[in-house]
């Protein structure tokens, strides 16, 4: 039996590093091939690639109320897997903007279903088994690293960007192989906001801590869409995107993992106003058209924006919302950062391209982030812990 949940930890680490290596094969390099393959503006782009985002905040609660009515967690998982691969494959075939929309759309149905279907039958199986969940989503981020260099090296030897989508569906399928020792039923994926969020609106810190978290975390997001771009217009070349990517989404994972170690020792909301400073930094100096040099060096930065806000946004979410309705609070947390805070920033970064440059969108990035690190210095000083950067 011992050997038996071994091997279905191992599983579910392969699910997920296939998995984001299919998402980090097709996203980092999505808008560089929609302009460069199919033609379109930036701000056509930009309304492609915020479907993502906005389609995941209308459909994602679909899967957690099927899955909750059918018991057949896993099935839906491979459902959601096969079908967003299938349909990955055949993007490239389809030409004219309307119906490149609409087909980002289906795959956006289908692969927003992946995360939190596979996310409630691997935290179901570490609550049963004493494991750790970081363990497992720490193979996400090395599989999107992995993907982005491989891809960028690819992509530039092939001379055509459609090998984003062969690679995307690949490693979905080969995911969906690994499926056969996860268990059947997660733990439920639905999130019932009505009530929850009569409650929440009441409570002013966690409010003002969804503004700033739109205001840091959109910008976050909507850099993974433009970054490849970025690479390319300050001299970079596609095997450089891959690189650039590789040590941006590569340092996330070590500092996920000492996550816990470093907010136990500065308290969370220091963790927070030094991670979105960091983000903050970043975006000011790509504002102010850097050097590939210097693009390259502030790769790494990544790793503290992002695998340190990360945990530390959940943790102040749970504490700042009341016990009841702490599932609606991570909900409506997800889906006003990762759902309308990227859509947001996805399609008016497209819009700032082109009317300012790309300059001119990491401008607009680190003037909204250094609003959302003002407001989170308002959420501390309303819960009596305004020692930010003091001892104590």
């Amino acid at each position: 039996m011992q050997d038996y949940n071994h091997k279905t930890y191992r599983f579910f680490q392969i699910y997920y590093f296939f998995t984001f290596f299919g998402f980090g094969s097709l996203f980092p390099l999505l808008s560089i091939f929609l302009e460069n393959e199919k033609g379109l503006n930036h701000t056509q782009i930009g309304l492609i690639i915020a479907a993502l985002p906005l389609v995941t905040i209308f459909v994602q609660p679909l899967w957690g109320m099927i899955s909750d009515h059918t018991k057949r967690t896993r099935r839906l998982l491979a459902i959601a897997t096969l079908l967003a691969a299938l349909l990955g494959v055949l993007y490239p075939v389809w030409q004219e903007f309307l119906i490149l929309y609409i087909g980002m759309v289906a795959i956006a149905i289908f692969q927003s279903g992946i995360v939190p279907l596979s996310d409630s039958l691997s935290l179901s199986y570490v609550q049963k088994h004493g494991r750790q969940y970081g363990n497992i989503r720490l193979w996400g981020a090395v599989g999107f690293a992995v993907a982005v260099f491989v891809l960028g090296r690819v992509t530039e030897a092939a001379g055509s960007l459609n090998w984003i989508f062969v690679f995307f569906g690949g490693g979905l399928i080969v995911a969906l192989l690994s499926l056969s020792r996860f268990p059947k039923h997660g733990e439920g994926v639905a999130v019932s906001f009505r009530e929850g969020v009569k409650v929440l609106s009441k409570q002013k810190s966690f409010m003002i801590f969804l503004v700033s978290n739109f205001l840091v975390f959109g910008p976050v997001l909507a850099n993974n869409y433009y970054f490849g771009t970025f690479i390319l217009t300050v001299g970079g070349t596609l095997t450089a995107v891959g690189i650039a990517f590789l040590f941006a989404a590569g340092s996330e994972a070590p500092f996920m993992k000492v996550s816990q170690f470093i907010i136990d020792r500065l308290g969370i909301f220091r963790v927070l106003i030094i991670s979105s400073s960091v983000s903050f930094v970043r975006w000011f100096v790509y504002a102010f058209e850097p050097s590939s040099e210097i693009v390259y060096a502030t790769t790494i930065m990544q790793g503290i924006s992002v695998g340190l806000y990360i945990p530390a946004a959940l943790i102040l979410v749970r504490e700042l919302a009341p016990k009841d309705v702490i599932a609606t609070a991570v909900g409506l947390y997800s889906a006003v950062g990762n759902g309308l805070g990227n859509a947001f920033f996805t399609f008016i970064g497209g819009v700032l391209i082109d009317a300012f440059h790309v300059f001119g969108m990491y401008g607009f990035f680190s003037v909204m982030t250094f609003i959302g690190m003002v407001l989170i210095t308002v959420v501390s000083k309303r819960e009596g812990k305004y020692i930010i950067f003091q001892g104590g």
